[in-house]
């Protein structure tokens, strides 16, 4: 008799799993997907034929296994010029349907590639352009002056003679790898944007997976070998994570990947159900036997068995729907871990106020970013991407300039409350004030709230081992992705916790340790 497996959650790491089960074994995956969308927030977002990718997701991983897999289902165009934008028919043609709608017709074969992209992400601060990482050039020393490069270099250097002995928290982390003058000028400020606590409160375990391989050192090492190395590949095996500086991008942004996964996974006889929402699990012993959902739309409630469930869902919302058999300690560090939430709102433009002033050619003079860290004090947004450099077709007509600014924020705050309207246009005045648009230039405008999109180090985080032994001892339950494990994982992360999920199933593997160790080792490795 055939089994099945029930997975909670249609991100990346949900349709991995999906992918892999019924690509590899006769495991039956049904999806139980919350919204009506695809993709969790690797979606993509479409306003008047105008695409938005919600949160910047680049297509690299030094795993080979990720790297293949992505290009089996899009493979590699390239890099499109302008001529060759201009002159794709099938683009012109398709300005204004919506990507991948079920109701709608697919985009053409030519359309399901991947192009080959420039990284570039800068930081703006002082209303100037800093390098990301910060390099010791004379741009740097000018826009940051003498007196703070000496405060730098002599906090750096302290820092190497008399190192943090006991790194507990994030402030520790970033200290210990930068110095204190470099922290409190470049990752200070811009942490405490974007979690919206001190950084004494987060643990260092945020920057351990974030920014683990990221240093002083082999900044200044990959900067050297910058100048005289020939053209890489795009695998960029040696490169830093932090440090690489060209990635694939789908044409039509991320969705484009998990909405061409999710055909494949129906095509085959999987089942996704969508607008439903989880809402009891039961559970006897040590295994889940059945979990109910209410479809939004139908307002009907529903029970389905399963063989293995694999959860990609907040831990904290998992553990409130475990209906019996949850220890009163387990419930109280669930109901104590927090995230943060995030608001994204898209400006169509005539052009930026800021230009560009590199090497760097691009599509009418724009700036090459594909985002842009803002770490001035005197404004909220914390991120810009510039969509037109993650892929000329997110932009209807490349003669315009089609951007994202980027708010974290808590449900329920000052931000969150307010309308969509007022918040479009406090955003707008925000980055007229800085010098960064002309509130004027601005044609279109949209805005996108996502919940609960960063899990946070702070609460009952330190205690989250209570939470992993308690669901380890549930032998078919798997939790995987960001959300679901409550690690800041990247989407390859997220795509490997799930096809090792799927291995240890069939191979019998108990233990569920190598689920919990990818993107904890300083170097993680599909073969470790």
């Amino acid at each position: 008799m055939s089994k099945t497996a029930i997975i909670i959650g249609a991100g990346p790491a949900g349709l991995t799993a999906a992918y892999e089960l019924i690509t590899k074994t006769d495991i039956k995956p049904i999806i139980i997907e919350r919204t009506n969308d695809i993709g969790g927030i690797s979606k993509t977002v479409v306003h008047n034929g105008n695409r938005m990718d919600i949160g910047g997701h680049r297509f690299f991983s030094k795993s080979e296994i990720v790297m293949k897999w992505w290009q089996e289902i899009l493979p590699i165009q390239g890099s499109p010029s302008k001529d060759d934008i201009l002159k794709d028919i099938s683009f012109q043609q398709k300005k204004t349907q919506v990507l991948l709608a079920p109701t709608g017709p697919d985009p053409e074969k030519t359309d399901r590639v991947m192009l080959i992209r420039t990284r570039l992400s800068r930081i703006f601060f002082l209303r100037k352009f800093f390098d990301y990482p910060i390099t010791l050039n004379a741009k740097t020393l000018s826009n940051l002056g003498i007196i703070r490069i000496i405060k730098i270099a002599w906090t750096y250097l302290w820092i190497q003679v008399f190192p943090v002995k006991n790194v507990k928290s994030l402030e520790d982390f970033f200290i210990s790898r930068f110095g204190k003058e470099l922290y409190r000028t470049f990752f200070k400020d811009y942490t405490e944007k974007v979690w919206g606590v001190p950084c004494t409160e987060i643990a260092a375990d945020w920057g351990a997976q974030r920014i683990k391989e990221l240093s002083i050192k082999r900044a200044l090492l990959h900067a050297i070998k910058s100048i005289f190395k020939k053209e890489s590949s795009i695998e960029q095996k040696n490169t830093d994570t932090s440090l690489i500086e060209q990635f694939m991008y789908p044409k039509l942004g991320p969705g484009q990947m998990w909405e061409t996964v999710a055909k494949i996974v129906e095509g085959k006889g999987g089942i996704i159900i969508k607008n439903s929402e989880v809402v009891q699990i039961k559970s006897t012993a040590n295994k889940i036997n059945e979990l109910s959902y209410l479809n939004h739309t139908t307002n009907l409630k529903s029970v389905i068995n399963g063989d293995y469930f694999f959860s990609t869902m907040p831990v904290k919302d998992l553990i409130n729907a475990i209906e019996d058999n949850v220890p009163a300690n387990v419930k109280a560090v669930s109901d104590g871990l927090q995230y943060r939430d995030f608001i994204t709102v898209g400006l169509l433009l005539n052009k930026l106020k800021i230009k560009n002033e590199t090497k760097i050619s691009t599509l009418n003079g724009l700036v090459p970013d594909n985002w842009i860290y803002i770490q001035e004090r005197d404004v909220k947004v914390g991120r810009l991407q510039i969509f037109n450099n993650w892929s000329p077709y997110m932009v209807t007509d490349i003669e315009k300039v089609w951007i994202g600014l980027e708010y974290f924020c808590n449900e329920n705050d000052e931000l969150w409350k307010m309308t969509d309207n007022e918040f479009i246009q406090f955003a707008i005045a925000e980055l007229d004030s800085i010098d960064i648009i002309d509130k004027n230039e601005v044609i279109d405008s949209t805005i996108i709230r996502m919940p609960k999109t960063y899990p946070a180090y702070f609460g009952t985080y330190s205690q989250f081992n209570v939470i992993r032994d308690f669901t380890d001892k549930i032998e078919n339950l798997f939790l995987i992705g960001r959300n679901g494990m409550h690690k800041y994982n990247n989407q390859d992360h997220s795509m490997l916790t799930a096809i090792t999920a799927v291995n240890n199933i069939i191979s019998g593997e108990k233990s569920k340790d190598n689920i919990w160790v990818i993107n904890m080792e300083e170097d993680y490795h599909e073969e470790k």
